[in-house]
């Protein structure tokens, strides 16, 4: 009789296990936002919740100190009483002496080491993982009331173990940090897209808005060398002809050298200009002022200065105050939505995938924007921005055409998750320069073997 109480007992303390293992797990998996938004609402379960979330570590160390001293108690009470129930089948067996005590001890170790970890730990836990805000709002009240009936151990204990963390030069928090980080978010958004939560556009979308506030003038500008300047004694003929040639309607308007930027004209102005005067009418009679910022600016404040001004073009300064390029109000939504192709663009696209597997890409690409276009993530570095950049550096001089360098990334870098795969391939060719200025370059990826004059390895 007495080992059947005893059994009874030890079932109460593996739920009593279960109960501040449950409370653990859904307190730290728990949505902050949710329950705080519930709570306002008058929800009494996610207003204990909430409490207890407050003190998030002196609730978690009380509920460690619930599981302790549960399985302790199971351990003092379940296996001898098992141990003793299993004596007479036991030595009905044929078992004698000694054995019999061995083995009822051994199997009931093992049958309450099992039911515990059952009914006490693994239920609970995973109870608590798929209903985090369920599981909290049914144990809050009794894990609160136990942690404040043994809060003279928990202080003491949890005092001890801040101690050592504060020697180690870690600063204990009390509550979980809700704020996420940048990357953080990112990385949240592109897992919730693998796992079908969201669709890839909206996820990529999200990514892409999230890496916006990063991003400088410098990252998205188109370069001084790609620009098409016009002289400030261009007339509004040679306005209307510049936007024909390039597809371009905004023009940057300088004096003696590119550094010296008088403004900014728009085809628009130029048509308006009557066709017989259009010969004589110069070009600073029709331009507007420059907005003029510098190439460290991030583009969140880059937007709000276009935006302020009306203007849908600036001019990027470099820190010693020369022209470094131009970004125009496309280039900062192209951050966030991908390339934008109209009726004015160019018709060499920034990359193309040909029918032999290889990728044609522009030599103004970043290495972020190859990874976003092939999924082949090449190296990034300071020492440079673009592809092209990527090709001098590893070649060490100025490239011409027919120049290949091999790079050997991780297979990881290129989609595959195999760690022990061999690493991918991949060879960058020069297919054409603009003087001394990388134009486009061949990706040809898991490239096995590279063979031609001024090949780099």
């Amino acid at each position: 009789m007495t080992e059947w109480l005893l059994l009874a007992t030890s079932l109460l303390l593996m739920l009593a296990c279960g109960v501040f293992v449950a409370a653990e797990f859904s307190f730290v998996t728990v949505d902050r936002a949710t329950i705080e938004r519930d709570a306002a609402a008058g929800d009494k379960g996610a207003q204990g919740t909430l409490i207890a979330l407050r003190s998030l570590s002196t609730q978690l160390s009380g509920a460690q100190l619930g599981i302790t001293i549960t399985n302790l108690a199971i351990g003092y009470l379940a296996e001898p009483a098992i141990g003793n129930l299993l004596r007479d089948p036991l030595s009905s067996a044929g078992l004698e002496g000694g054995a019999v005590r061995g083995v009822a001890y051994g199997i009931a170790l093992v049958v309450s080491t099992v039911v515990t970890m059952l009914v006490g730990e693994l239920v609970p836990k995973n109870f608590a993982l798929a209903l985090p805000q369920r599981t909290a709002a049914l144990t809050q009240l009794p894990q609160r009331i136990f942690t404040r009936a043994m809060a003279w151990p928990i202080r003491l204990l949890n005092g001890m173990a801040n101690s050592i963390l504060r020697m180690l030069g870690v600063e204990p928090q009390e509550e979980l940090r809700s704020a996420r980080s940048p990357v953080e978010l990112r990385s949240l958004v592109l897992r919730s897209a693998v796992e079908g939560a969201i669709d890839d556009e909206t996820a990529d979308l999200v990514a892409r808005s999230i890496a916006f506030g990063d991003r400088t003038a410098a990252d998205v500008r188109t370069p001084r060398v790609r620009v098409h300047f016009l002289e400030g004694r261009s007339t509004a003929l040679d306005v209307i002809e510049a936007a024909r040639q390039t597809g371009h309607s905004r023009f940057p308007v300088i004096g003696r050298t590119p550094d010296d930027v008088l403004g900014i004209v728009h085809v628009k102005r130029a048509v308006g200009v009557p066709v017989d005067r259009r010969r004589s009418v110069r070009v600073t009679e029709l331009i507007d002022p420059a907005t003029t910022v510098p190439d460290s600016i991030e583009l969140d404040p880059l937007l709000l200065v276009l935006r302020d001004q009306g203007m849908q073009m600036a001019i990027v300064v470099d820190e010693y105050g020369g022209t470094d390029g131009v970004v125009t109000l496309e280039d900062l939504v192209e951050e966030i939505v991908g390339d934008i192709a109209d009726e004015h663009d160019r018709l060499s696209a920034r990359s193309r995938h040909r029918r032999d597997g290889t990728w044609s890409l522009s030599g103004l690409l970043r290495p972020d924007e190859v990874e976003e276009q092939t999924g082949v993530a090449l190296p990034e570095s300071e020492n440079y921005e673009t592809i092209a950049g990527l090709v001098h550096a590893e070649l060490g001089r100025i490239a011409v055409r027919g120049d290949v360098v091999t790079l050997e990334l991780d297979r990881g870098a290129g989609g595959d998750d195999d760690d022990s795969a061999e690493p991918l391939v991949v060879a960058l060719t020069v297919d054409r320069m603009e003087g001394r200025r990388i134009d486009r370059v061949s990706l040809t990826v898991d490239a096995v073997t590279v063979v031609g004059e001024g090949s780099h390895e």
